[in-house]
């Protein structure tokens, strides 16, 4: 159970505050259940309320700051996400989103920025269900990396692209599992 106040990835909602655990006085609700009330940091989605005990959306305290710097160190050995059915993309890109784990995140920038740079190469554009994409996972990411490390997205986006670089600048890695 998490604690009032405390930072938690819930889902596609991205990093939200505990506000408060308590029951909701609704006409409806099961009476006695305790329900988080969560606020969106980055976002102003307003109020969200869900049962302690949802299943449902992943919610997980965001990483703590050594557990990220140990994380960020692991981008340029995370293997590009496999997608054996062109057809099938956009529900996997979805169902990477919805774990909301950092290195399947991770993963699926690499590959669409793997696609983009293919792409580029034949002189064709992104592709549109890529940069949409694209753009939700780093956007997962860079949430939970500010909340972490209690740094600037500037920052956040420095460091990921930096680790990104090292891999397109090493014609050697040593991946320690």
């Amino acid at each position: 159970m998490f604690e009032k106040g405390d930072y938690i990835v819930y889902g596609n909602s991205g990093v939200c505050e505990v506000m408060n655990i308590g029951p909701m006085e609704m006409t409806g609700v099961t009476k006695g259940k305790l329900y988080y009330t969560l606020r969106q940091v980055y976002s102003d989605g307003g109020t969200i309320f869900t049962p302690i005990d949802n299943e449902k959306i992943v919610m997980r305290l965001v990483y703590g700051k050594d557990e990220v710097l140990s994380l960020l160190g692991t981008i340029s050995c995370t293997e590009l996400l496999e997608i054996e059915e062109e057809k099938k993309r956009e529900e996997i890109y979805k169902e990477v989103l919805k774990v909301c784990d950092f290195h399947k995140l991770i993963s699926l920038i690499k590959l669409i920025l793997f696609r983009k740079k293919t792409r580029e190469e034949m002189g064709k554009k992104m592709a549109s269900l890529d940069e949409r994409y694209l753009k939700m996972a780093e956007e997962a990411l860079y949430e939970e990396l500010e909340i972490s490390l209690s740094s600037s997205r500037e920052e956040v986006v420095r460091l990921v692209e930096e680790e990104l670089a090292k891999e397109e600048h090493s014609s050697e890695i040593l991946c320690v599992s």
